[in-house]
């Protein structure tokens, strides 16, 4: 077994799961290239199971009360908390995260089942005046059903999280269908959700997982005991799910691309923007949903940002993420590593100048896909610009106007993080107000990564509309009724209809 297999191994074993030892699934590790392991992925049969599973425990765990079910939450906040390092370690193996974003991951768990148990005890509903007397109109909020989860490699863990600890606390079960690439993580996040119900005596059934490509997703999009799916991918995933669930009169969750943009204005501080852009366009190897992949700077401060991005990416160190003082670890795969070299030629062919980065370097050998974070300056917004390639590219144009700069930043199909560096209030204001930004997040002297749970998380146009995590993000688990109750002896109808 060689080192990293140990390691996955030994995390696993540690938080009480399972370790796999066959199957025809490979659980690959892009620090080398190399397969931990082989997992058994789910067949048709299997997948129905998960599903009648959780649709039979949804029928009991809709009664229970939501205070009741956020002791499971509870519980399972507190084994999180306890095998921080265990489950970091796997994110590590599985997605190639360097160590403190792999924790930061795994502390974003945390911080959103406290963040449900508290919602728990505030699942409002509305109590309105009746036009007749004797009669009170409300409303009220009920368990919605099983939620399908599918996510992505790039937040293996936290995205899981936000969708099922608060569902389980509004009263729903969870089958959930984690990226093939990031198939232990998932087993160890089963385990311990399962050993939280054990210890609350809760069922665990509540919780299913299923493991595998394409079709184990197809399953959960065309059947109808799946109230609500939620899918964390690519635009061209949600142009095939959207409309497969709509046709079932299902319910669509969707988080999809982001070709996030900044805009650096005259006024910035360029010492808090360059530190904000550089994480943000380099920070998980340029691999999250909220990569700040363009940058839209005045023409009078462009020169002088570009040259401080560039300096400070080439002092990026690339590397085994495990390595201290790393900063930007692997692709995932060699079709990552692909798709980022494409861009850049197209870029280059579009009249894009690169500035720096862009090389492929041997780190691991020859399976493992690292390379240095890019900054190409553009001409114009091209086609490729308009793309999101989920590599560390970063695109710089120049404005100059502020009007013609927020019409660049919108002018892509994708609508999900957004920022402003600048020191005008009129110019902040602006960007956040409803000719600004078009984008789900739109924030001020910070880069487009890092949300925090408190606030609802996802975008407009094809990010997809959906939003989870905080605020009202409930309401999308739950289905809503209205209610009217006579407490009178008469019968009067609305809007004064006589009926003899």
């Amino acid at each position: 077994m060689s080192t990293l297999a140990r390691r996955a191994a030994d995390a696993l074993a540690r938080i009480g799961a399972n370790v796999p030892d066959s199957g025809d699934l490979p659980a690959r590790s892009p620090i080398t290239g190399e397969v931990l392991c082989l997992v058994e992925a789910s067949n048709t049969a299997a997948v129905d199971a998960a599903i009648t599973a959780a649709h039979n425990a949804f029928r009991n765990w809709r009664t229970v009360p939501a205070p009741v079910r956020a002791a499971v939450v509870r519980r399972l906040g507190g084994l999180l908390a306890e095998h921080k390092d265990d489950l970091a370690e796997l994110v590590t193996l599985e997605a190639g995260k360097i160590t403190s974003e792999a924790r930061g991951e795994v502390q974003e768990m945390i911080d959103v089942c406290e963040f449900a148990v508290g919602l728990s005890r505030q699942l409002y509903g509305k109590t309105m005046t009746s036009e007749r007397p004797g009669h009170r109109l409300m409303e009220t909020w009920h368990p919605l059903g099983v939620v399908g989860v599918i996510s992505a490699f790039n937040f293996p863990v936290a995205v899981w999280s936000w969708n099922t600890a608060i569902a389980l606390v509004c009263g729903d079960t969870v089958v959930w269908k984690p990226s093939e690439a990031t198939t232990l993580t998932a087993i160890a996040c089963t385990a311990l959700l399962r050993r939280a119900c054990a210890d609350e005596g809760a069922d665990p059934d509540v919780h299913q997982l299923v493991l595998g490509a394409a079709p184990v997703g197809e399953q959960l999009v065309e059947d109808s005991r799946v109230a609500l799916l939620s899918a964390t991918g690519s635009v061209r995933m949600g142009r095939t799910v959207a409309p497969r669930v709509a046709a079932r009169f299902g319910r669509c969750l969707l988080e999809l691309g982001g070709n996030n943009g900044a805009i650096v204005t005259p006024s910035a501080d360029l010492d808090l923007a360059v530190r904000g852009i550089v994480f943000a366009a380099a920070g998980t190897a340029g691999q999250r949903c909220t990569t700040l992949r363009r940058v839209i700077v005045h023409e009078s401060v462009a020169d002088e940002l570009v040259e401080r991005i560039a300096n400070a990416y080439r002092q990026l160190r690339v590397g085994n993420p495990f390595d201290e003082g790393v900063l930007v670890g692997p692709l995932i795969s060699s079709d990552a590593y692909a798709a980022m070299a494409g861009a850049l030629e197209k870029a280059g062919s579009d009249g894009g100048e690169l500035i720096c980065g862009g090389d492929r370097i041997d780190v691991e050998g020859d399976y493992s896909f690292y390379v240095t974070p890019a900054v190409v300056r553009m001409r114009a917004q091209t086609s490729v610009v308009r793309e999101e390639t989920f590599a560390p590219i970063l695109y710089i144009l120049t404005y100059n106007d502020f009007d013609s700069a927020i019409e660049l930043h919108n002018a892509v199909p994708q609508g999900l993080s957004s920022a402003i560096f600048t020191t005008d209030v009129r110019e902040a204001e602006r960007f956040i107000a409803a000719d600004g930004s078009d984008c789900g997040i739109a924030n001020v002297n910070i880069g487009t990564s890092g949300a925090e749970i408190g606030g609802a998380f996802g975008g407009e146009k094809e990010t997809g509309g959906g939003r989870e995590s905080g605020s009202d993000s409930w309401k999308a688990y739950m289905r809503r009724a209205t209610n009217t109750i006579n407490y009178s002896n008469q019968l009067p109808l609305a809007q004064g209809v006589n009926f003899g």
